[in-house]
């Protein structure tokens, strides 16, 4: 059965960080409906001043965060040490689990063009060990079929697969190009949530006698387990495309710590407080906390 539209989210602009200009896509008032992902964060300015200030040091419990970048170049830390940089077409994944601090800072840049997907850790999963993960824009399989083409993040498609593994909650997340009069299929899971973010271009729904949908928001798709998209207009349209298996628990979401209960959360800030927040994983199962350079909680 084809999908059809469920809901469409215009989503907002924000400031966030030290004060990047942004469109939070969707976030606290769409978290049951977009389960199991949390939030979206869209980026694109041609001036540095929007966004040069950046992400300094913060932490994140209970979460994984996705920074994927079309255009334009962060460099980013964190509080075990790993450093990186990514650039045009490139992907840093990093599961936060039990705590990390880190900072993303956005270099000048002719453009920046991006986004950061919230995933939500189920319960059991919440206080796992941090892992940190980037992969270049080489690194992820580019697949071709006729008017689309389709790089491949996490998942699989056409019985390619992406280079992000080991993922708790398993999404799928594509970067699709639909050339003009060109098709998208994508096989889904009845139950799983699907959802895309329209970058660019027309986009139109067969299900629904070719409606089109909306550029720069995020449009929910209802029960189904194939989702056909067409290309419109004159150019190519470019979308994101999010699918994944819901959770179904309660969430409790502080700022860049989201957990079951309120008393988790209240823990987690109390931690930040003290300077306990980042903890260590022994290979007995155990976990206790770990010191980190106290600057890292005072930034």
């Amino acid at each position: 059965m084809l999908r059809k539209v469920k809901k469409i989210v215009t989503g907002q602009k924000k400031v966030d960080g030290a004060g990047v200009q942004l469109i939070r896509v969707i976030g606290k008032p769409d978290v049951y409906d977009f389960d199991p992902f949390l939030m979206l964060d869209a980026f694109d300015s041609e001036d540095p001043e929007t966004y040069i200030k950046g992400f300094p040091w913060h932490p994140h419990r209970g979460i994984e965060t996705v920074t994927y970048l079309l255009e334009g170049e962060i460099n980013h830390g964190d509080s075990l040490g790993n450093s990186g940089v990514i650039k045009n077409g490139d992907c840093q994944w990093m599961t936060a689990g039990s705590g990390i601090i880190h900072q993303e800072m956005p270099q000048p840049a002719p453009r920046l063009l991006g986004t950061q997907l919230w995933v939500n850790l189920p319960g059991k999963d919440k206080m796992t060990a941090p892992k940190y993960r980037e992969f270049k824009s080489s690194d992820m399989p580019l697949v071709e079929d006729g008017g689309s083409k389709v790089k491949i993040i996490a998942g699989e498609y056409k019985e390619a697969t992406g280079p992000m593994e080991e993922i708790t909650v398993q999404p799928t997340y594509h970067d699709v190009t639909i050339k003009p009069g060109g098709s998208f299929y994508f096989s889904t899971k009845q139950e799983d949530t699907v959802f895309i973010y329209i970058i660019y271009g027309t986009v139109l729904l067969p299900s629904e006698g070719n409606r089109e949908l909306p550029a720069r928001q995020a449009v929910l798709f209802g029960w189904g387990d194939q989702l056909q998209l067409k290309g419109g207009g004159e150019g190519e349209a470019r979308l994101l495309l999010f699918s994944g298996k819901p959770l179904e628990e309660p969430v409790e979401w502080g700022g860049p710590i989201v957990m079951n209960t309120k008393e988790e959360l209240n823990l987690a800030f109390k931690e930040i407080d003290k300077g306990n927040f980042i903890k260590e994983h022994h290979s007995d199962g155990t976990i206790s906390s770990k010191a980190v350079n106290s600057s890292f909680y005072n930034k």
